[in-house]
């Protein structure tokens, strides 16, 4: 049996958190003067009363949560946050239909970025800002599941990144709350300082904290339809560059940052090979698609930066249109789409982890092939790596794959054409944003897809997000027995 306590604990605190996050929105249109203030009320009063009640009533619970607890409680609140936060697209200025309202917060909450919105720039200012605000909840939401959830429950290899002392659960639960606070001080004082850079940069205060949210949780969301080609400024692309490129980090590492090692964050085996993969492909880009910028050598090289680790990172600003620089550069684009950063971070994608996991097996299999009774042993950041972690990861690896082929093959039944299906497929799956194509390439839109084509990528991004085992797995019967 479901211990439903807890669960309706956690379920109300979301939606009284939804009725609360509204009152920024609704806060934006009032100055702004605006009458849109008023779509925002009603929804207020309606989650803050009926979240607030499930809180109370279920407030002296005792959380000795087991895994089937976790995984319920883990989908629950993010596909309740999903749709709850779906009502304000719908009776706002911006007039979306049910099944667009909730790819545009799927889109959000995942920190995706794909968008069926048209004419941002004229759009109401307090819709823009509950977008943006999605995915900096996105953000710091997934980095909690990523450190916190995923590896209790044994997701994808995620086993790996245990703090010591986490087992039972119930014992790791105070220290779960001390690092969780730890690093949600972090992700938000970064979020006022690169506010901060935004603002003295040349970026409006609206845009500037619009920005600061969808730049940290690398989520990709703009306030205006030409994204960061609007600004027309390189101090801006590089705040933008170096954020990123935070975002991409993993939070639990950065946590343990002080100025006396200050080098900590180099020594992670993730963080090394997120950057060499970075650079080369920064390299390789530049000799691709040299020829196809303007300006100098530094303008063209920022220009190339910023759009990689945009792709990479799962960000999907775009500051060019990338598709005029070659089929070879779309090409390692799309690649890039299913890299992603490092686990812990607020990136998509399959995690540099599992890469380098992978090729730590092929070697210790090579190795057995030369010397089948030798004893090989891997490790990682220094921890040893057990069998059950290659498994894991192998499983992860062919159900990623699979969900992605999968998607594609379903949005091919509408008519799309070969590039609009693969890179959507790998776009949502990998939570990037932008796809490859005339429709929803860098200068396109999701808006021209038909309500099935969405539904698709609704459960894709829904699926990539939680990293798909955490929601397959309440489909076996298994799971339900006692």
């Amino acid at each position: 049996m479901l211990n439903l306590k807890p669960i309706a604990f956690v379920v109300g605190s979301v939606v009284c958190a939804v009725g609360f996050l509204l009152f920024l929105p609704l806060i934006t249109e009032i100055i702004y003067k605006t009458e849109s203030w008023q779509s925002y009320v009603v929804p207020i009063l309606l989650y803050v009363i009926i979240g607030g009640s499930l809180v109370i009533t279920n407030r002296n619970v005792e959380f000795n949560l087991t895994i089937r607890d976790a995984f319920v409680m883990t989908i629950l609140s993010w596909l309740l946050m999903s749709i709850l936060c779906a009502v304000p697209f719908i009776y706002t200025q911006s007039d979306l239909s049910i099944i667009d309202a909730i790819f545009e917060s799927m889109s959000g909450i995942t920190t995706t970025g794909a968008t069926t919105l048209n004419s941002l720039d004229e759009l109401p200012k307090g819709i823009l800002i509950w977008r943006a605000l999605l995915q900096w909840l996105g953000g710091i939401g997934i980095v909690v599941i990523a450190l916190f959830v995923l590896p209790f429950l044994k997701v994808g290899g995620m086993q790996l990144f245990h703090l010591e002392g986490d087992d039972p659960y119930e014992k790791f639960l105070p220290k779960i709350s001390s690092v969780v606070k730890k690093i949600i001080f972090i992700y938000t004082a970064l979020t006022f300082f690169l506010f901060f850079l935004y603002s003295i940069n040349g970026m409006s205060l609206f845009d500037a904290l619009a920005h600061s949210f969808t730049t940290i949780s690398t989520g990709g969301f703009s306030t205006h339809n030409e994204s960061f080609g609007y600004f027309q400024s390189n101090s801006i692309l590089l705040v933008a560059i170096i954020f990123m490129i935070l975002g991409s980090f993993p939070f639990l590492v950065l946590a343990q940052i002080n100025l006396k090692n200050i080098n900590t964050i180099f020594k992670d085996q993730q963080v090394k090979v997120f950057l060499l993969i970075l650079f080369l492909s920064i390299v390789i880009i530049y000799f691709l698609a040299e020829k196809y910028l303007f300006g100098s050598i530094f303008d063209k090289v920022l220009v190339i930066s910023f759009n990689t680790i945009s792709i990479i990172s799962g960000t999907g600003y775009i500051s060019e249109n990338f598709e005029d620089w070659g089929n070879y550069a779309s090409v390692l684009f799309l690649l890039l789409m299913f890299i992603g950063g490092c686990a812990g971070s607020t990136t998509g994608g399959l995690k540099i982890f599992r890469f380098q996991i992978l090729f730590k097996y092929l070697n210790l299999h090579l190795k057995k092939m030369l010397q089948p009774h030798a004893v090989s042993v891997s490790h990682f950041n220094g921890k040893k790596i057990p069998d059950t972690t290659y498994d894991s990861v192998m499983s992860f690896f062919f159900l990623y794959i699979f969900t992605f082929a999968l998607s594609a093959l379903f949005l091919s039944f509408t008519g799309l054409d070969f590039i609009t299906c693969i890179s959507a497929a790998a776009s949502a799956i990998s939570n990037v944003g932008p796809g490859l194509g005339e429709l929803i390439g860098p200068e396109g839109n999701y808006n021209v897809l038909n309500g099935y084509s969405k539904f698709i990528l609704i459960l894709t991004m829904f699926l990539g997000r939680l990293e798909m085992l955490t929601i397959l797995i309440i489909f076996f019967p298994a799971f339900w027995r006692d």
